[in-house]
């Protein structure tokens, strides 16, 4: 039997989404990653296993086969247990969403996903970090929101067990739903209006309550800094140019605004402050060419 380095031991996680829904990438990434390094194969199904699983890794290094909602789950537990900077995810992805870990500069299909994580390298990316403690891994939005857009209730990632479990049984249970027609609302109540935000960054006020804005984009920039959109609304026949900004830290004030993180909506909230934690975590992909 074949010997490998603590290095090349590997715990692979798959997320039962993925094992649901392609079951044969899931088999392939598998196959890959066995022929290339010892594994140990953990099947949770819940958002608790899938932590423990983690939790209990040993020096084994944290693969995750699934989609970009279980790549933010993977972060986001090893940000509460504090071992980010001491652990280098890997993701082959496979199942629903998967823009985020491909923005990211993961490679499509689970044959080259796979190949990166025995070949590739660890990068340190930039982390946002919000004062309720969740993570956001690449861009967050703040759009108007119409009624049919807004959850029942929040569901942050980072927000703790229930936020967690509530978020993994909506997963699974949209693999089973049958969808129905819905009416389209044609009253004004249903459709999304502007919001009046204060947006600051690192104490520096980019718009005031006073001028309503179409949207808000925040996302990990380079050497520590966000960068920051603003777009304020605009007039008929006029499109007013975006606000930009830099900063370490975000804050953002306004009457119960919700806000999409990666692939997530929260809130509602009046304030919330994300603050970028550079090289906070690190991530397996292919060599620099």
């Amino acid at each position: 039997m074949a010997t490998y380095p603590t290095s090349d031991q590997l715990l692979v996680v798959i997320d039962p989404v993925a094992r649901h829904t392609d079951g044969e990438s899931v088999r392939i990434a598998k196959d890959v990653l066995s022929a290339g390094a010892a594994t140990k194969v953990c099947l949770p199904e819940g958002p608790e296993e899938f932590a423990r699983a983690l939790e209990r890794r040993g020096s084994r290094r944290p693969v995750v086969v699934g989609d970009d909602r279980a790549l933010l789950r993977a972060v986001a537990v090893l940000h509460r247990r504090r071992e980010l900077a001491s652990c280098a995810l890997s993701v082959v992805p496979v199942g629903g969403a998967m823009s985020l870990a491909r923005s990211l500069g993961v490679p499509a299909g689970p044959v080259a996903a796979a190949r990166a994580v025995l070949e590739g390298a660890e990068r340190r990316l930039d982390l946002l970090v919000d004062d309720s403690d969740g993570v956001v891994l690449g861009t967050l939005r703040i759009p108007p929101l119409s009624p049919r857009d807004v959850p029942a209730g929040p569901a942050a990632v980072g927000a703790g067990a229930g936020a967690a479990s509530r978020d993994w049984l909506r997963t699974c249970q949209s693999l089973v739903r049958t969808l129905v027609a819905r009416p389209v609302r044609t009253t004004a109540q249903a459709q999304p209006g502007p919001a009046r935000l204060r947006v600051e960054v690192d104490g520096r006020t980019v718009v005031d309550l006073d001028q309503p804005v179409e949207a808000v984009s925040v996302a990990p920039g380079s050497a520590g800094a966000a960068t920051v959109e603003v777009r304020p609304l605009s007039g008929p026949g006029a499109e007013a140019s975006p606000l930009l900004a830099e900063g370490r830290t975000v804050t953002v004030t306004g009457a119960d605004f919700r806000y999409r993180a990666d692939a997530v909506v929260s809130g509602p909230v009046r304030r919330r402050t994300w603050t970028v934690r550079e090289g906070a975590w690190g991530l397996t992909l292919p060599p620099r060419g």
